[in-house]
């Protein structure tokens, strides 16, 4: 069956990571991508390492497989040229630079939308178009002014970046959902759309309960280490030999936990017969309930446990993760060529359609010429 998006002309001006995140996922639903690159530099991640492939970054390649590569000078004339007409061309772009800088290369939605009305422009910024248009919006940076790192780490630590440039990732995925909305729109009217997503709205997006909690109380929420602020237990606890995260997400779950355990009398305790009454005395619950997991290895307990219907794992490394997604049939990651390593896969699949076949991210500038070739005779650019 023919993927989702085959046939759209994807136009991507975009660079580091939320931007090539989401071009690439187009790219992997069936989009023909485009991306622009500065000549001699390319984009910023190319740089980015360790560690490095044969051919760049590892981090480059992660975000801009499947791709066709354009080196342009958009101070060059004859290349400005090229970029405007694949922008007339575009039924979608995708650009993250300073808002309001590409209005002097003919490029900005205003100009774009008015050749190409019915391209759906995507711009992706730090801090939006407004008062906030001059601020660098890089993902450390968001996630320390807007709350993230307030709310990670241990309770007695210093405020902690998440391990991943998460904002990039949720601002990628937020534009893709707008990209795809835009694209619904225009089958209906024909009318495209400027899609505007910022890294500062797409984090206060994803803190959901913790910005409830504040909304709600006043109060902003602080660290609590691996311990959930409303849910009890919900943390990693200590067993003979380390630590096993615990989830219990009800009453019934925590009763099959406790009778694992061996202190099914703690399922009728008034302190901890529900979850409000769990979270209000959690300092209390995680002695009565680490003293009985100290009996054994945390593999045994998750093994039992996991028997009773219970949500119970070992804490892993990012290897274990991957082996755990094969052995459950997930197939995690897939190949892109020789000499490239394989890369994690779309998460998103289609029953009735098979997966694309990946290709390798294109080298700096590696199909400008013969790109030029087909924008200039206004021939159609063929599926990657």
């Amino acid at each position: 069956m023919t993927p989702p998006l085959a046939g759209l002309l994807v136009a991507d001006f975009s660079r580091v990571l939320a931007g090539p995140l989401a071009t690439m996922h187009l790219a992997d639903l069936g989009a023909t991508v485009v991306k622009v690159e500065r000549p001699d530099v390319g984009d910023e991640t190319r740089a980015w390492g360790l560690p490095f492939t044969e051919h760049a970054s590892a981090y480059f390649e992660c975000v801009n497989r499947s791709k066709y590569g354009m080196a342009l000078d958009l101070a060059d004339d004859a290349d400005r040229a090229l970029a405007q007409r694949l922008a007339a061309r575009a039924d979608v772009l995708v650009e993250n630079h300073r808002p309001g800088s590409l209005a002097r290369y003919g490029l900005d939605a205003d100009t774009v939308r008015a050749a190409n009305p019915g391209v759906v422009y995507c711009s992706i910024s730090g801090f939006g178009q407004g008062a906030g248009a001059d601020r660098p919006g890089y993902d450390f940076l968001v996630q320390a002014v807007g709350g993230l790192m307030s709310i990670t780490g241990a309770a007695d630590g210093p405020p902690t970046k998440v391990g991943v440039a998460l904002v990039d990732v949720l601002t990628g995925k937020d534009a893709v959902i707008g990209i795809l909305a835009a694209l619904q729109r225009r089958a209906v009217t024909g009318v495209g759309e400027h899609v505007q997503v910022d890294l500062l709205s797409s984090l206060l997006g994803g803190l959901v309960n913790q910005a409830a909690s504040y909304l709600t109380t006043g109060v902003a929420p602080g660290r609590m280490g691996n311990r959930h602020p409303s849910i009890a237990p919900y943390e990693t606890l200590r067993c003979a030999d380390g630590e096993l995260a615990v989830a219990c997400g009800n009453d019934g779950q925590f009763a099959r936990l406790v009778a694992v355990l061996g202190v099914p009398e703690l399922a009728d305790d008034p302190c901890y017969a529900t979850n409000a009454a769990r979270v209000g005395h959690r300092d209390e619950l995680v002695g009565a309930l680490e003293a009985a997991l100290a009996t054994a290895s945390a593999a045994d307990w998750e093994q039992r446990l996991g028997g009773a219907g219970v949500a119970a794992g070992l804490v892993g490394d990012i290897g274990s993760a991957l082996a755990l997604a094969e052995r459950l049939g997930l197939e995690p990651t897939l190949d892109i060529g020789e000499r490239h390593p394989a890369q994690v896969r779309n998460p998103v699949r289609f029953a009735g359609t098979a997966p694309l076949v990946a290709t390798p991210p294109p080298t700096l500038g590696e199909h400008t010429a013969w790109l030029r070739d087909l924008l200039e005779r206004d021939a159609p650019i063929p599926p990657r």
